[in-house]
């Protein structure tokens, strides 16, 4: 028993001249043991449920753009144009999460420190801060931040529908790259960052006001900068795939789960009701803009049946997680009602070339949702009552007054940042391309090949 003693006892000594005589041999030791200690603490830590939802929901996310989003706007275009739009799509996706990368995420969720109520800082530029041990709550933050790529990916390509069939290939990858780093990071930021609107409860569940309220008055703003294509109004535009556009929007309905369920951030109660919330309001879209169109215009057409789906799911996006079935079903019965008629106002009254109706689907639907997110997050609604108020919002006229707020706010914060983009890459690059090089088309013009061996 005495030699143990001796030993045990003289561990702590021989520990201490173990560091005097090789110190460098005795701090990594120390340093690769910290570490494992860390990376063993972050395994404990993670939900692996929620963490596979998550995973799942980026993968459906990015699909909404590649190839749904390119299938959808690839359809609606004429024949001449449709592997600009696929190559846009593609383009972005790739330059959007570079970009993300390098500095968007940084602005959108890091401490910006005295500066945070409006942006946060470059602590994590180029993904410094994120390893296999770092955590989001109970996610690896590595998944968290693409799973937010996914969103900084899709905001910028829903805009090119605004000016598709007459822009040049360069001004849309500075455009999107600018408007990426100046609106859509900062928004981000305010709402979900830290910043001074999530501060303020504005709710928002899952992009009302940060994807589709942006890319919609963006999308407005350029089409005014940009002007109209050459014959419209007079000259009919028609799609020329509409079995492209309808795949593509199928792809969106089923990757809208991700966007919306995956927002919870968790596989739980609160993703589960979400996803119910979206399928109901996507249906309901769907069916009220068939049949207002089928009794105004004689027929139900399938461009307006699944315009009508992408409206209503636009619409219920930032409600989604505060909603219940009842609260979707009137969401969705407004969106294609509003939408509709939204559309109608937007290219014959207005007489705004925006090509593939990004402002009146998503902007006028984002706008819509985000506001009776404020009347059906209520728990006194009866059969159509939601998962109530945010912590320190307490009646409806309150919310509602945030939530407008947040609608004026980044709807003119957008609408003037975009203004400035655009007028200096039109400077930089020039906007579109001339008369000739639109009615050759930009597949040809701007890549050089062709979408159809005609």
């Amino acid at each position: 028993m005495k030699p143990t003693f001796y030993v045990l006892r003289s561990a702590p000594l021989l520990a201490l001249w173990t560091g005097v005589l090789f110190p460098s041999k005795a701090l990594a030791d120390a340093g690769q043991a910290a570490v494992e200690n860390v990376a063993a603490t972050a395994a404990h830590l993670i939900d692996k449920s929620d963490t596979a939802w998550i995973l799942t929901s980026t993968a459906l996310v990015l699909l909404m753009t590649l190839p749904g989003l390119a299938l959808f706007y690839g359809g609606l275009v004429r024949t001449r144009n449709v592997l600009s739009i696929l190559m846009q799509c593609f383009a972005i996706a790739g330059l959007a999460s570079v970009l993300w990368m390098a500095a968007g995420y940084t602005i959108a969720f890091s401490d910006g420190g005295s500066f945070n109520s409006i942006s946060g800082g470059f602590s994590n530029v180029m993904f410094a801060s994120i390893r296999e041990d770092t955590l989001k709550d109970k996610l690896p933050e590595s998944l968290f931040a693409m799973f937010q790529m996914t969103f900084a990916i899709i905001t910028p390509a829903l805009i090119i529908g605004a000016y598709a069939e007459r822009i040049r290939f360069a001004a849309v990858l500075w455009f999107s790259s600018i408007w990426l780093l100046v609106v859509y990071a900062p928004v981000t930021h305010w709402v979900w960052g830290g910043g001074w609107l999530g501060r303020m409860g504005l709710l928002d569940f899952a992009g009302g006001t940060v994807v589709h309220i942006t890319a919609g008055v963006a999308s407005l703003v350029a089409a005014l900068v940009i002007g109209p294509r050459r014959g419209f109004p007079h000259t009919p535009m028609m799609p020329h795939n509409m079995t492209m556009a309808v795949t593509g929007a199928g792809m969106l309905w089923v990757g809208w789960f991700g966007f919306n369920g995956g927002s919870a951030l968790a596989s739980d109660g609160n993703a589960a009701m979400a996803m119910l919330a979206t399928h109901i309001a996507a249906s309901a879209g769907a069916v009220t803009w068939m049949f207002y169109e089928w009794i105004k215009f004689g027929r139900a057409t399938v461009l307006g049946t699944v315009t009508g789906m992408v409206a209503g799911l636009g619409t219920i996006t930032p409600a989604s997680g505060y909603v219940g079935p009842g609260g979707a079903l009137v969401i969705g019965v407004a969106a294609g009602m509003v939408c509709f008629n939204a559309v109608q106002i937007v290219k014959r009254v207005w007489k705004v070339d925006d090509s593939l109706d990004v402002f009146p689907v998503h902007g006028v639907g984002g706008i819509m949702g985000t506001l009776l997110a404020g009347v059906f997050a209520s728990t006194s609604l009866g059969a159509f009552s939601g998962q109530g108020f945010a912590p320190g919002i307490d009646s409806m006229g309150s919310q509602l007054g945030v939530q407008a707020v947040g609608v004026a706010a980044i709807a003119a914060y957008t609408a003037v940042a975009s203004y400035i983009i655009l007028k200096g890459v039109d400077a930089l690059v020039g906007l579109r391309v001339s008369k000739d090089e639109e009615t050759e088309g930009l597949d040809i013009i701007s890549h050089e090949e062709r979408g159809y061996d005609l």
